[in-house]
């Protein structure tokens, strides 16, 4: 499996994309644990440079020697000595572009990245430029960073209330924005933290440069120590710290636990009800036709990812690292990844270069408009019948070479999250058998369909990521609030909650997406909105899905010229028969069922 892995990293049209920075074909190609693994295995069969080999670079890239990640590693920065730069080799650097010492990464690690307000300012410390987008070191530190220190949390991994995965993932990234977010009381876990501080500030090659994800996910040149936003949560009178006050009130907790009981009594119903519908299409066919089945399998499986829409936000501990997986059922997420991108890079970074769900709805940008319903189409049933289990056999090969240990502490721990990856994939091929060998696969393929489209557009229905980004240096639940949207698919909050995939409440949940359901985000919202509007925030209307978002979004990714058609002007029957377009939309469908393109 590992000779496909090196397959897809040399199909051409993988080398085109990277090569031209479009990022829309790719942003689906691997999920953050192969790309990992793979960068793992690059980097320990490319040799580092010796040190006089590194001086022979271009001036305009040569890193200033005593700036190796080795060298600093070895020695904090305050104790280096400066004669470590030869005086001949100083003298064979142009002075104007030599470096000046103000900027050596062992400084920068001084100034706070908390207090930062704008991370695209020319004054915030950075890697060299030379080093920025190069392969991170083939052994990053065992370093987690927050509010500018450096921790060491391996040994906590194991012991994290909230499951092995979020702290796993989470090394080499700054978690400052993760703690302050995903916990009700976060100065629990700062007290936590102290207890692994290793005694020094971060600097740049602590962070992996591209979150130990596809590079193709993010923007030319993205740098994950320059570009994640930094927010300052010190303020005790910030709007999330305010909202947070008032649900921590025990009455407040008590009616979000009911209210989260009753979501999951309602989540197991709805499976019941799923699995009632498709017997009696299969058995009593005369209580069940076709254009009632259809409509109900697309409602109950919208309506169970979005019972697994919140699965992913809880702990994962225990069982749910099996259920969680649900979030599959509508044939778009791979829950196995999105919990990463998603999760942790979603939500804490929203409409920002973090945020890569700006990016993983365009791959079908690259067909003719006309193909891209059909293709799409038969592109999405390859990963149901190969594709998916394709991914998982890669991620299972490279987890049993490097990092289950790193993720999950032990095969143990991480071996649930494969048993209901692997089950739920295994469900939705049985469904498609069973359907063929009663001989109604029209009605398994009509339900398919309407699931697959709506749930698409669900996913970027509820935020509009062709605004600009969000404003860093703004209060972080103010951000969230102007940058999100609440969907009504029929009008009551309850049952659109589940309708609409957990996105009704949608603001809510952007705010505080610790919260175990979106029943306990409904009850919430009057806190939220009362607390928002202390901040002049204004609280608009709830979108409809089917008025106010879905026309705008038919309209632009479906009827929309292709990409090589808008760059070469080409006309309709151009766009649609010439050979580079032809070629592309059956690559697309062959990326399917070799599960390339998944979420």
């Amino acid at each position: 499996m590992n000779a496909i892995v090196q397959a897809f990293k040399h199909i051409q049209i993988f080398r085109h994309r990277e090569k031209n920075q479009k990022l829309s074909e790719f942003v689906l190609a691997h999920d953050a644990s192969i790309a990992e693994d793979i960068s793992r295995v690059k980097n320990q069969e490319k040799p580092q440079l010796p040190a006089d080999a590194i001086a022979k670079e271009p001036p305009a890239m040569m890193p200033k020697p005593q700036l190796a990640a080795d060298a600093i590693a070895k020695e904090p920065p305050a104790m280096m000595p400066k004669p470590q730069l030869a005086a001949d080799a100083i003298a064979k650097e142009p002075p104007a572009i030599m470096p000046k010492p103000q900027l050596a990464p062992g400084e920068i690690g001084k100034e706070p990245p908390a207090i930062m307000p704008n991370v695209n300012s020319e004054e915030k410390p950075q890697r060299p430029p030379g080093e920025i987008g190069k392969e991170p070191p083939p052994n990053l530190p065992n370093i987690w960073i927050y509010d500018g220190e450096v921790y060491d949390l391996s040994d906590f991994i194991k012991r994290h209330p909230g499951g092995e995965f979020f702290i796993g993932r989470m090394k080499n990234r700054d978690i400052t924005t993760l703690v302050n977010i995903f916990h009700p009381n976060p100065e629990k876990s700062k007290r936590v933290l102290k207890k692994y501080a290793l005694g020094r500030e971060a600097r740049p090659e602590d962070v992996h440069p591209k979150y130990n994800a596809p590079p193709f996910l993010f923007r030319e040149g993205f740098d994950g120590w320059r570009d994640t936003p930094k927010f300052n949560f010190q303020d005790k009178e910030q709007l999330l710290n305010r909202i947070k006050t008032r649900l921590n009130e025990p009455k407040m907790k008590k009616k979000i636990e009911q209210m989260d009981f009753v979501f999951d009594v309602v989540a197991i119903i709805l499976f019941i009800v799923y699995i009632l519908v498709q017997v009696l299409r299969l058995n009593f066919m005369q209580y069940m036709p076709i254009y009632l089945f259809v409509p109900l399998m697309a409602a109950l499986r919208i309506s169970l990812t979005g019972a697994g829409h919140y699965l992913i936000h809880r702990a994962q501990v225990r069982l749910n690292k099996v259920f969680a997986h649900i979030f599959d059922i509508s044939y778009v997420p791979m829950a196995f990844v999105v919990t990463d991108g998603h999760t942790l890079m979603h939500h804490p970074f929203t409409q920002s270069q973090v945020d890569i769900k700006r990016n993983v709805f365009t791959a079908m940008l690259e067909l003719p408009r006309f193909y891209r319903i059909p293709v799409h189409t038969v592109h999405k049933l390859g990963h149901v019948l190969t594709g998916m289990f394709v991914r998982l056999i890669e991620i299972c090969t490279l987890g049993v070479k490097f990092g289950v240990k790193d993720m999950y502490g032990s095969w143990q721990r991480g071996f649930p999250h494969y048993v209901g990856t692997f089950g739920m994939r295994i469900i939705l091929v049985g469904e498609l058998i069973l359907f063929w060998m009663h001989g109604d696969l029209g009605a398994w393929l009509a339900q398919f369909v309407l699931t697959l489209w709506i749930s698409t557009f669900m996913i970027v229905a509820s935020h509009d990521f062709e605004e600009e980004e969000a404003d860093p240096s703004e209060d972080w639940a103010v951000s969230q609030i102007r940058n999100s949207y609440d969907l009504t698919m029929i009008g009551n909050k309850y049952i659109d909650c589940f309708l609409s995939a957990g996105l009704s409440p949608h603001r809510v949940h952007h705010v505080l997406p610790y919260q175990k359901s979106g029943f306990a985000n409904i009850i919430s919202e009057d806190i939220v909105r009362e607390e928002a509007e202390k901040f002049n925030v204004v609280w608009s209307k709830p979108k409809n899905f089917f008025f106010d978002r879905l026309p705008i979004l038919v309209k632009h990714y479906l009827l929309g010229p292709s990409r090589t058609a808008k760059e070469n002007n080409f006309g309709l029957l151009k766009e649609h028969f010439h050979p580079q377009e032809l070629i592309r939309s059956v690559k697309y469908v062959i990326q399917g069922f070799l599960g390339i393109g998944s979420i």
